[in-house]
């Protein structure tokens, strides 16, 4: 039996690398209808991705969303009770499509299945308690987690009670981990599987391949995660909690930049900068604002 025609991959761009954004879009069963959500207003890849793919609507959301923002929006735009994020810069396996299918077709009982990797020294999940220890795959291939990695996750809506999925708080980093642990608070599963293998790039699902680009993608990396890991912290202990565990990394980042700013290296004072003021633009409550703005010209 088919279930795919109950599934919705949902792919949030931001002028990606095409040939990146073809190797995942010709991965997937040509069966399954795809979204793709394209955080600016670039009418050429609407139109040039649209014509290339029957199975893909590209919808412009007119400006950079985030991830968690950009695939909140192609959820609400899913009419399929099943939906998978991925990341552009993933690969399927031949059979990924075919073992989703069989988890439909069984109904398992899940909030999320995220996948293994290929390359078997990368895991692809976790715990939140470093002293847990994790069940074994089961016969059907599933283990539960705590925590599965974001760049592929398979998502039963009706069984997550989320108004909006994704906290938008969050621009970059952090936000898989958030969304498994609120559903995981509520009495949700959350599993990784042994049977859904992928290549995952990493890094490369944006502007950030174009070498131009590199100490800004850079500078936007590590703002975000130190901005993000405050906020995370922050939001499941409270703030003093958050704020001392930071305050090495706070020290350390303030006293680099310094360092590399009197030895005149351009590249490591940037990165340092990026993550003290990350830092403490979350320690101050501020929004997670920063934005790479020469990719917006």
């Amino acid at each position: 039996m088919n279930n795919l025609k109950n599934l919705t991959v949902i792919i949030v761009t931001f002028k990606t690398n095409e040939e990146i954004l073809f190797n995942c879009i010709n991965s997937i069963n040509h069966n399954v209808n795809i979204i793709n959500i394209e955080n600016s207003n670039d009418i050429y890849h609407k139109n040039k991705i649209e014509q290339r793919y029957d199975n893909v609507k590209v919808i412009l959301s007119g400006k950079n969303l985030g991830y968690g923002g950009g695939n909140n929006l192609g959820i609400s735009k899913s009419k399929t009770r099943y939906v998978l994020i991925s990341n552009p810069d993933v690969v399927y396996n031949s059979n990924f499509f075919e073992e989703v299918n069989n988890y439909l077709e069984r109904n398992s009982n899940f909030s999320i299945i995220g996948p293994s990797y290929n390359d078997k020294k990368i895991l692809s999940y976790g715990s939140f308690n470093l002293s847990k220890n994790l069940n074994q795959f089961d016969e059907l291939g599933l283990k539960e987690v705590d925590w599965v990695v974001g760049c592929t996750l398979l998502l039963d809506t009706k069984k997550i009670n989320e108004k909006f999925y994704f906290d938008e708080n969050f621009f970059l980093y952090f936000e898989e981990a958030d969304l498994c642990r609120r559903i995981k608070l509520k009495g949700g599963k959350i599993y990784t599987s042994s049977k859904l293998l992928v290549d995952h790039l990493g890094n490369k699902g944006s502007a950030a391949t174009d070498p131009k680009y590199k100490i800004e993608t850079e500078m936007l990396r590590n703002w975000h995660w130190m901005w993000s890991s405050f906020y995370y912290k922050k939001k499941y202990s409270n703030y003093f909690i958050a704020l001392f565990s930071m305050l090495g990394k706070l020290g350390r980042s303030f006293a680099k930049m310094i360092f590399f700013t009197l030895f005149y290296n351009k590249n490591k004072q940037t990165m340092y900068y990026a993550r003290f003021s990350g830092l403490i633009n979350s320690i101050i409550g501020k929004k997670s604002w920063y934005r790479v703005k020469s990719l917006f010209d």
